[in-house]
């Protein structure tokens, strides 16, 4: 019998009109974007339905967006599929900001406090870093101390840090903008396969969004966060969490902290899990995943057509 995990996917994973299939089709999944439309104060719906791509790319927008989309097939999943994912799901995870999709999924917090949540997490990283001043590249083909040599030696006074331990020779790094154009370079030196700057606005997952953190600390705190009725793997540890407080250390956290999905996946693995489906929006966290562990099932559900394909098999 396989084992589950539920994973949530992250920034980049977005694209106009995902979730309007869904919406047309489902009352469930329609009253999830109404409820984080009604949380918003705006129709963020309308955004992620019809765009334009601009305003679903900018941060504030996107990271309750995919949260809403996590959330209303997961909602579908739940009350037209009958899915119980206590019963059925071993853990939960999510990238960076759907870690917050895999805490709203084990009820931690409800969908509208994790639009609220994650509306101001992306304000305050915007604001965090003047545009133009940072960014991120992600290397190819390039080992975890290949990739911290190259931030020592590329950093010259700025900095440079590691952002994401994506797995399978992806690494993604975040900092201040010279120091990414001097590791691009380094990396070519070096022959790593690939060294490419990332359409981003701002240097996620470093210690320059430490005014971000401090928003982030105040927010969590003042939320109503509940032991999630699945443990999630959380990203700053890569192993299990399920007391509240630690829920908000781990969150807080992961504004600079890296995002350790490689060691998050073999945790999860380790633990038996043979089996990872990804709730919502694009495909990216299913490579990955098979990327880390070519001997486990992965597959995305995103639309009706790939929720109706996955409740055959579940």
């Amino acid at each position: 019998m396989a084992v589950y995990a539920f994973i949530f996917p992250g920034q980049g994973s977005q694209s106009v009109g995902m979730g309007a299939d869904l919406a047309a089709a489902f009352p469930s999944a329609r009253a999830v974007f109404e409820e984080v439309d009604e949380a918003l104060g705006e129709k963020l719906s309308k955004t992620i339905f019809e765009g334009p791509m601009e305003a679903l790319t900018s941060t504030e927008n996107t990271q309750p967006a995919l949260m809403a989309v996590s959330m209303a097939v997961l909602r579908v999943l739940e009350e037209q599929g009958g899915v119980d994912l206590a019963g059925k799901v071993t853990l939960l995870a999510g990238h960076s900001l759907g870690e917050y999709a895999a805490l709203a999924a084990g009820r931690a917090f409800g969908i509208a406090d994790a639009a609220r949540l994650l509306r101001t997490r992306g304000l305050a990283m915007q604001k965090a870093v003047p545009a133009g001043e940072g960014g991120m590249a992600a290397l190819i083909g390039a080992t975890l101390a290949q990739v911290q040599e190259i931030c020592e030696n590329a950093a010259q006074g700025g900095v440079l840090e590691i952002a994401n331990d994506n797995g399978g020779g992806q690494i993604v790094i975040s900092g201040t903008m010279a120091a990414i154009d001097n590791a691009i370079v380094l990396a070519k030196e070096m022959k790593i396969k690939r060294a490419v700057k990332l359409p981003v606005s701002a240097p996620f997952h470093s210690s320059l969004m430490r005014p971000a953190e401090d928003v982030m600390a105040e927010a969590l705190a003042k939320a109503d966060i509940a032991a999630p009725i699945v443990p999630v793997i959380a990203n700053v540890t890569a192993e299990k969490v399920s007391d509240p407080d630690a829920i908000r250390q781990a969150l807080t956290q992961q504004v600079t902290g890296r995002v350790r999905w490689r060691e998050s996946v073999e945790t999860m693995t380790g633990m038996g899990v043979d089996t990872f489906v990804e709730i919502g929006a694009g495909k990216v966290l299913s490579g990955l995943v098979r990327r880390i562990d070519p001997e486990v099932s992965t597959c995305s559900v995103g639309t009706p057509a790939d929720i109706e394909t996955f409740l055959k098999s579940f």
